[in-house]
């Protein structure tokens, strides 16, 4: 008996191990259908092995083979009926195989068990169950049976990542395993060799290791000294990095599969506004009654967080996701109400799927899901009378404390304020006004949506585009040629972008009102709406279009451009030198020597001198330090360095000269804006003439063929869409200062600057050389320009030295 039960011990150790494996990788699904069908499987292989060990071992494998299909499809067919499937079982089980790891990888957490996400787990641990089996049991090498078992524990430690805090107690249980197998079966050997030379032992009289040879003991002392040191070195070896990973974030194996990917219509839907608006009767979609059947409730289609300048995008990360989604994250004190909402899809083309904010759950299709937008897609197109079911959580913030709420900041939501380069200045001035006077953020958010719902006409027939040139001529345009009118997209856009350069973190939303009551969904009811984040509310939604059919206010009323450059202040006037001044000047000299006396002279000079002396020693040493500071950035290091170096020299060179660089500007709009600034700055003696021939003569032949080959601006894409939209020629001659006021070009400069910015490593020695030079000859012109006083403080001004540049 005691025999036999010594003998269960291994299988039951190598079903349990196996076990655990599956309750470790479970941590991450929705429900406990997998621990158990891994289990299972575990029991099964190793239950095959032990009934079979009468056998051949070649019988075995093909024998479990068998066993092995049967109860997969088993499986899969039990994971089919808790998800709901319909597919024929042979379709179901032939699209798990071929799908089955991708899927697992890119599958949404918490994971659903459907086919597809368990067939895997199920066959490595019915193979893992098989070869611990086959070793342990029928070679009797325990230890290394259960190599197996620990594999497949690691593999699904690996595949859970840090989707799920640490697995101590499955760890500790594994390792407690493992040693009582062995255990058991070492005392079980002993017991053995006892009973087998047990007779000369107990019929002997000296001890049982006088029947070992001498030599064989020998060898058995050597091999354990040997192993005892094999151990020591691993540990000390090895026992550091252990260590360290303990604190360590695991690696995410999802990183390394391409989740599914969307065509350019689905990844920004915005543009399909115009579109459903000139077709108001296409029937996209039927919708059934939710709520109480009043009024009209949105499907969110999709979540646009990222502009670049050029388009609204999705920017998402899809996840293959089961009939269970993520929770969202909760608000504060806010009431949750449970939408359930059936959809069928008529005409709307794509792969986004309508549904209502925040869907936690959809059945009746397979989906894909993006849990920082809440936007879900279908791996396959949409096609006509497909049908679903969303279940969503709808919060219900109080929104009495939007007066008094605030919007976060840093790097959390750097996603929801960041716009592309190159923003039209008139843009710019518009969202300095709204924001003049409102310090609270819902303040400002009010004052924006009111202004384009106030200035602004809807129409149906605006065309397709939210880039900047779009938004500026929506905003400014001439309204006899189709400016300051448009649609929702032109609406929401504009809001989310002045909301982003006043601070407000903000995303556009493109989606449908659906009636309450239930009923068909049209291209006219596509909308697109503007939404800014506040604190403990969320995302809250703002509505900027026209709230009637009034003529707008025109803009000009409420907005003027505001001059490039404010006026210069004038300079009090000087202290005109009269007769009675000196002569008070002269009288109260005496005065002051007779009340001070000698001692109090020899003091005021002493003391002048001590000061003068620290103040000189201090401009020669900025100086020295200013000068090394340019000897580095223009002739230390590689092309690369040497050519963001001249740009540093420039952009200081700006900064001394009182207009430092806006930060949102390219390589070639800065250039540009430091042409434009010129004007503001003193003439030289002597120039003024040249700069009223300068003012009056039309550019030179030369001068424009200089211009016309400069290299084109280069910045980010933002930058790019609306050079070409204003005109790269116009870019280029606001790089190039006018002729005739003194001040080298800048085309060498920003060539060499977006050669580093996009192709780092292709400039040369002598591209280098030339921008530091223009760099150099720029500054010195721009200082030249000065009073003789400002010159000199141009000098020793040591703020290059301590100036955070970080453009």
């Amino acid at each position: 008996m005691v025999r036999v039960l010594r003998a269960a011990v291994v299988p039951i150790v190598l079903v349990l191990l196996i076990s655990l494996a599956g309750v470790v990788l479970g941590r991450i699904y929705a429900d406990e259908l997998l621990v158990r069908v891994v289990a299972g499987a575990a029991l099964g292989s190793v239950g095959v092995g032990v009934a079979a060990r009468r056998l051949p071992s070649w019988a075995i494998a093909p024998l479990s083979v068998v066993a092995l299909g049967a109860y997969t499809t088993w499986a899969l067919k039990l994971a089919a009926d808790r998800a709901g499937l319909t597919d024929p079982l042979l379709q179901v089980v032939t699209d798990a195989l071929r799908n089955g790891i991708p899927r697992l990888l890119t599958a949404m957490i918490p994971v659903e068990s459907t086919p597809d996400t368990v067939v895997v787990p199920v066959v490595a641990a019915w193979l893992a169950g098989l070869l611990g089996g086959e070793v342990a049991l029928r070679s009797r090498r325990v230890l290394l049976g259960v190599v197996p078992a620990a594999v497949l524990y690691g593999g699904a430690l690996y595949v859970v990542g840090p989707n799920a805090g640490s697995a101590g107690w499955p760890t500790l249980a594994f390792a407690g395993l493992v040693v009582l197998a062995l255990a058991v079966t070492a005392r079980s050997g002993l017991s053995e060799g006892g009973l087998s030379g047990g007779g000369a032992g107990l019929s002997g009289s000296g001890s049982a290791s006088e029947g070992v040879p001498r030599a064989a003991r020998m060898r058995t002392l050597a091999g354990a000294a040997l192993g005892l040191v094999v151990v020591v070195g691993l540990v000390a070896a090895v026992g550091p990095w252990v260590g360290a990973r303990v604190s360590a974030t695991p690696v995410d194996p999802r990183r390394y599969v391409q989740p599914p990917q969307v065509d350019s219509l689905d990844e920004s839907p915005l543009n399909r506004i115009s579109g459903w608006a000139l077709a108001p009767q296409q029937k996209l979609l039927d919708v059934g009654a939710s709520g109480n059947g009043k009024g009209t409730t949105r499907l969110r289609l999709a979540v646009l967080p990222d502009y670049d300048g050029i388009t609204w995008r999705v920017g998402a990360t899809y996840r293959n996701a089961g009939r269970v989604l993520p929770a969202p994250a909760a608000l504060t004190d806010a009431p949750v109400t449970h939408v359930t909402q059936q959809i069928t899809v008529q005409e709307l083309t794509g792969r986004l799927l309508p549904v209502v904010p925040t869907p936690t759950g959809v059945d009746g299709t397979r989906i894909a899901y993006d849990a920082t937008t809440g936007t879900v897609i279908r791996p396959e197109s949409l096609t006509q009378g497909l049908a679903y079911t969303v279940t969503s959580d709808v919060p219900d913030p109080d929104l009495n404390l939007l007066p008094t709420a605030d919007v976060p900041s840093g790097d959390a939501v750097a996603r929801f304020l960041k716009v592309g380069t190159g923003v039209p200045e008139q843009i710019s001035r518009l969202s300095e006004q709204l924001a003049d006077g409102n310090g609270a953020a819902y303040d400002r958010a009010a004052a924006i949506e009111t202004f384009l719902a106030e200035h602004y006409k809807q129409v149906a027939d605006a065309p397709s585009g939210h880039a900047y040139p779009n938004l500026e001529y929506f905003l400014f345009g001439p309204r006899d040629q189709g400016g300051q009118a448009g649609t929702s997209e032109q609406f929401a856009a504009s809001f989310a972008l002045l909301a982003r350069l006043t601070g407000l973190p903000s995303r556009v939303v493109v989606g449908f009102n659906a009636p309450r009551k239930g009923g068909t969904v049209t291209g006219g009811d596509a909308i697109a709406w503007p939404e800014v984040l506040f604190d403990d509310l969320g995302w809250v939604a703002f509505d900027p279009m026209p709230k009637s059919d009034e003529s707008p206010r025109p803009v000009e009323e409420d907005f003027t451009s505001k001059p490039s450059e404010p006026p210069p202040t004038s300079e009090a006037p000087p202290v005109k030198d009269t007769p009675s001044a000196s002569a008070a000047a002269v009288l109260a000299e005496p005065a002051a020597a007779g009340r001070g006396g000698a001692s109090a002279v020899v003091v005021a000079s002493g003391a002048s001198g001590s000061v003068l002396l620290l103040v000189v020693a201090a401009g020669l040493t900025v100086v020295v330090m200013r000068r090394g500071l340019r000897r580095r950035r223009l002739t230390g290091g590689a092309p690369d360095q040497r050519i963001t170096g001249a740009w540093l020299e420039f952009t200081d060179a700006l900064r001394l000269a009182g207009r430092p660089v806006p930060q949102h500007l390219a390589a070639a709009e800065v250039a540009a804006f430091a042409a434009g600034q010129q004007a503001v700055l003193p003439a030289p003696a002597g120039s003024v003439g040249d700069a009223a021939q300068q003012a009056t003569a039309p550019p030179s032949t030369e001068a424009t063929a200089q211009q016309a080959t400069a290299p084109a601006p280069a910045g980010e894409a933002g930058s790019a869409g609306y050079a070409e939209g204003a005109g790269a020629v116009g870019w280029v001659r606001a790089a190039t200062p006018p002729r005739g006021n003194g001040l080298p070009p800048l085309d060498q400069l920003v060539g060499a600057v977006n050669t580093v910015a996009f192709a780092p490593g292709a400039a040369d020695e002598g591209q280098a050389s030339r921008a530091g030079e223009q760099a150099v000859a720029y500054a010195e012109g721009l200082r030249s320009r000065r009073s003789w006083w400002r010159r000199a403080w141009w000098s020793v001004h040591p703020g290059p030295l301590r100036w955070d540049r970080r453009r």
